[in-house]
């Protein structure tokens, strides 16, 4: 096989002030260097593009310290070994934080996982693990889910029937049949009607535990319509990424008090030593068909700013 001498990847070019611009990131080529001993080539097959990694790019307080001005995009990427050693061979295939770009040269270690069965697998994400050791989510119980049609309020939708709640799905128009036909939830509701705020308190009454991908004014209504003892899961607030700091003012945290509710966040990252159990929990019950998962798929490396664009807008179908 003849080897790539060169590299292309995105680098962070401007911190942007508000949505991601056509002035964020740039384009570079450069010569591959050659590979140490301890070091493999990888051909990166994809790359994966999720909400956080707006947050990333701020110069902010985060739980990773910011991309910094001329760096590679931090992205987790599945890739082939194109060029081995003794621990990772050729046709091996690899995953973790390998970044926007094509190929990259990489140490490897006996831990780095390989020879994966379903590639894209390892682009979903760990959200049983916030769902059940946070939400502790119980049969008969009322489970609500912002952002439920995206790729980790679709897993927590279905884990919540699974479990045997009744599970309301919180999305934008076009994605409500969807969740209802195809999710199986037990009611989906449109963010962007006008008459949300009533048809919200109408279907879910009162809920035991509130899933959240949104953050803001979303979340502000659902801590008003909690049970006593309620739990509240953080898993994103893509609703505030793009604000420029201008962030909607949680009203009704007093139910927190009243209700005496759990809320707490959680990082995919704080679970690194469980992503093999969530893995095999979700291809068995995948098996089983109890759950689906879709992916959507583009071709470019050069575009992936554009697609980045598409997490904000609902222009995607499943997992980018």
């Amino acid at each position: 096989m003849t080897l790539p001498r060169q590299s292309t990847r995105i680098f962070l070019a401007e911190r942007p002030k508000g949505p991601i611009s056509d002035r964020t990131f740039k384009l570079e080529t450069t010569n591959l260097p050659t590979p140490a001993a301890d070091q493999v080539v990888v051909r990166v097959d994809y790359v994966s593009l999720d909400p956080a990694e707006r947050e990333w790019v701020d110069d902010t307080r985060s739980y990773f310290p910011p991309v910094q001005i001329g760096e590679t995009m931090r992205a987790v990427a599945i890739g082939t070994v194109v060029q081995g050693n003794d621990q990772l061979k050729e046709g091996d295939t690899v995953h973790g934080f390998l970044g926007s770009l094509d190929r990259i040269c990489r140490r490897s270690s006996k831990g780095s996982p390989k020879n994966i069965a379903m590639k894209q697998m390892k682009l979903i994400p760990p959200s049983p693990q916030g769902l059940l050791d946070i939400g502790k989510i119980k049969a008969g119980e009322t489970l609500v889910v912002s952002g439920a049609a995206g790729a980790t309020g679709s897993l927590a939708c279905q884990i919540g029937k699974i479990k045997g709640a009744r599970v309301i799905g919180l999305a934008s128009t076009s994605k409500c049949s969807y969740l209802v036909d195809q999710l199986g939830v037990d009611a989906a509701l449109d963010y962007t009607s006008p008459t949300f705020v009533k048809d919200f308190c109408e279907t879910v009454g009162y809920l035991d535990v509130f899933f959240d991908n949104v953050g803001g004014e979303i979340l502000d209504l659902a801590l008003s319509r909690l049970k006593p003892y309620a739990r509240v899961v953080l898993s994103g607030a893509i609703s505030t990424y793009n604000s420029g700091g201008q962030h909607h003012g949680i009203k009704n945290y007093t139910q927190l008090i009243f209700q005496k509710v759990k809320m707490e966040g959680f990082i995919c990252v704080d679970y690194v030593d469980r992503f093999a159990e969530a893995e095999a929990e979700i291809t068995r019950w995948m098996n089983e068909g109890k759950l689906t998962y879709r992916y959507h798929v583009e071709q470019g490396l050069e575009r992936c700013p554009e697609y980045f664009g598409l997490l904000f807008t609902g222009g995607n179908r499943g997992k980018l």
